[in-house]
Parts: structure tokens; C-alpha cells; sequence
């Protein structure tokens, strides 16, 4: 069991070994910035669809439009096995996508389980502007992106299915922690998510959130992703939060609005995310220190931060001081994993 001071110990360690790239002088992952418009977005790949969300913000356009261009980028990527069309398949063959979007007003529109669509983000702002609804689900989704014009198409790459193939062979499934920083042949068989929340030069915020899930889970199973609350929550008087990692968890806790209600209450972005991660590691302290969950969060004044149960959590940053900053985020433990 975790006590008080094996959690004091822990967070020293996290908070020691913060690094930020591309940044002079800048020593916590906790910054400010009063240059709007600015956005932020999970793990290496959030650096290339930060830019992409970049194009609109630096022209004065609405961060709503920002995330749905940045979140595209990671999805249209066929290296990429834990976003979009060249996402690894469930343990049935079947490459199913998540994505919700959220904008200043509180509108909101989601997708779960959907198949053959390459950008389930595009889709789920279809559904937060053109239906009554804010969450479409496996058929009825891909039925509705098809009548709005969107192509129907395989996922499953070629890759992809060698992939499910090897693992059909011991059909053994567990998390891997962190596994969208490793890039090995062979160590890509897990999940993750891009969560992007940005703030345009009017001071609006809006966030949005997209994943091809576990690798070979359950046909049908859906995680935080998509689940607004969990995956996204944005409150445009306070900020917004995203998550990633094992999104079981982020749901149990309602992860993101917690994050967000937190800093309704006086918290800074990063003790907020802190508070919530350390609520997950408090009701399964086992369970914990095999999976990764990590927040990121962002408020009104422009002040963001991160934190993750485990060490390797890492968020992209793009403002009008730097387009390419990658920070590594706090943590409560330290990797006992070879970093070769």
C-alpha cells in the first residue's frame, strides 16, 4: 500500500526530473504565457499537430477549428498504431476509432467504435453541428459520416494485420506502458491517445481527443476517449483537460472534469492534474503501478500543466514564443523499466 510518505518521496522524484526541450530558462512544466493564442497536446506526436493547429490560431481563427486540423494530423499518420486509420485492430480484426470535440460554448460531439472513417474527429463535430445528438456509436457513426459525404474505407493495413497476426499466436493481452514513446519494431502494440486543447487569440477555449484504442481489446470496447468528462472536458470560464493513457481509469474517475473542477476551485493546472491522478493511484494502488494515466490541463490565464502515475508521460506546446516544445511531465513513479 502507498502511504503518505512513500507518496511524498515519489512526487520529490517526479518533480525532480522535469526536462523541457526548446525552452531557455524554463524550469518547471508548469509555465504561463500572456502571448495567446496558445496550444497543447499529449506525447511526441502532439509537436506536428500542434503546428498543424498553429496555422489557424497564428491567423486569428477559432481554436475549435485548430484542434479538429491538429487532432488530423496523428490520425492521417500510417506510423501511427494508437490514432486513427492505421490504428492496430481489436482481437477480432477490426479497427475501430474514438474521438469527441468540445468548443467554448459547452457543445460537444463524440464517436465510439466506428469503423471504415479515417477521421473520426471530423466526424464527431458532425455530430456536435449537424445532429441532436452528442454521441454516435459503431454503425449508426459510420452511417452518419457517410451520409455527410465522408469515404468509407479500409483501415486495416497491411502492417497493421501482420501485427494482429503475431498476437493471435498467444493472444495475450497487457497494457505497455508509455508505448507511444517507444517506437521499436515490435513495441507498438498497445494504445494511446492525442488530447489537444488550445486557446485562440479571443481568449475561447476547445479541446478534442482522438484514439484507435487498445490494440487487440475486446470488439466493442470503448474508453475514455470519446466519453466527454473523461477523455475532454472544457469550461470556458475555468479551462480545459484531456487525458491519456488506461482510459478505464479516466472513466471510473470522471478524469477530466475533475481536472477541471479542481481548478474551478483555485488549483494550478498541474497540481489539478496531480490531485487526479493521485485519486486513481488512492482507490487501486496495485492496479496503479502497472498502468499509465496521465492529465493535461490548461486554464483561462494560459497556465498549463501535466502529471501521470507513471515517469515517460510527455506534452507538446505551441505559443507565440515557441512552436516546438516537447516537456516531459511530473509523475508519482519512477520507471524501473531499461532505458537503453
Amino acid at each position: 500500500m502507498l502511504n503518505r510518505r512513500h507518496f511524498i518521496k515519489l512526487s520529490a522524484v517526479g518533480a525532480a526530473s522535469v526536462k523541457v526541450y526548446g525552452l531557455s530558462g524554463c524550469t518547471s512544466a508548469t509555465a504561463t504565457t500572456n502571448r495567446l493564442p496558445i496550444v497543447i497536446s499529449t506525447w511526441d506526436f502532439g509537436i506536428e499537430a500542434n503546428k498543424e493547429a498553429w496555422k489557424t490560431l497564428s491567423k486569428g481563427g477559432r481554436a475549435l477549428d485548430a484542434v479538429e486540423a491538429g487532432v488530423r494530423i496523428p490520425e492521417a499518420d500510417m506510423e501511427n498504431h494508437t490514432v486513427g486509420r492505421a490504428g492496430y485492430p481489436d482481437r477480432d480484426g477490426h479497427v475501430t476509432l474514438d474521438a469527441c470535440i468540445m468548443d467554448e460554448k459547452g457543445n460537444c460531439g463524440a464517436v465510439a467504435a466506428m469503423e471504415y472513417i479515417a477521421h473520426p474527429i471530423s466526424v464527431a463535430r458532425m455530430v456536435m453541428e449537424k445532429s441532436p445528438h452528442v454521441l454516435l456509436v459503431g454503425e449508426g457513426a459510420t452511417q452518419f459520416a457517410i451520409e455527410q459525404g465522408l469515404k468509407k474505407e479500409k483501415l486495416l493495413t497491411p502492417e497493421s494485420e501482420k501485427a494482429w497476426k503475431k498476437w493471435l499466436v498467444k493472444k495475450q493481452y497487457k497494457p505497455v506502458i508509455n508505448i507511444e514513446n517507444d517506437r521499436k519494431p515490435g513495441n507498438k502494440f498497445n494504445h494511446d491517445t492525442i488530447g489537444m486543447l488550445a486557446i485562440d487569440k479571443h481568449g475561447n477555449i476547445s479541446g478534442a481527443c482522438t484514439t484507435s484504442g487498445m490494440a487487440f481489446k475486446m470488439h466493442g470496447r470503448v474508453g475514455d476517449s470519446p466519453i466527454i468528462g473523461a477523455g475532454l472536458y472544457i469550461d470556458n470560464a475555468v479551462g480545459g483537460a484531456t487525458s491519456t493513457g488506461v482510459g478505464e481509469e479516466v472513466i471510473r474517475n470522471v478524469g477530466s472534469f475533475l481536472v477541471v473542477e479542481l481548478m474551478r476551485q483555485g488549483l494550478s493546472p498541474e497540481a489539478a492534474c496531480k490531485e487526479a491522478v493521485q485519486r486513481i493511484i488512492n482507490k487501486k494502488p496495485e492496479t496503479a503501478k502497472e498502468i499509465q494515466v496521465g492529465f493535461l490541463a490548461i486554464n483561462k490565464k494560459g497556465e498549463y500543466g501535466a502529471y501521470a502515475i507513471q515517469e515517460g508521460f510527455s506534452y507538446a506546446v505551441c505559443d507565440t514564443e515557441k512552436q516546438d516544445r516537447l516537456i516531459d511531465g511530473k509523475f508519482f513513479y519512477e520507471s524501473t523499466e531499461d532505458k537503453e
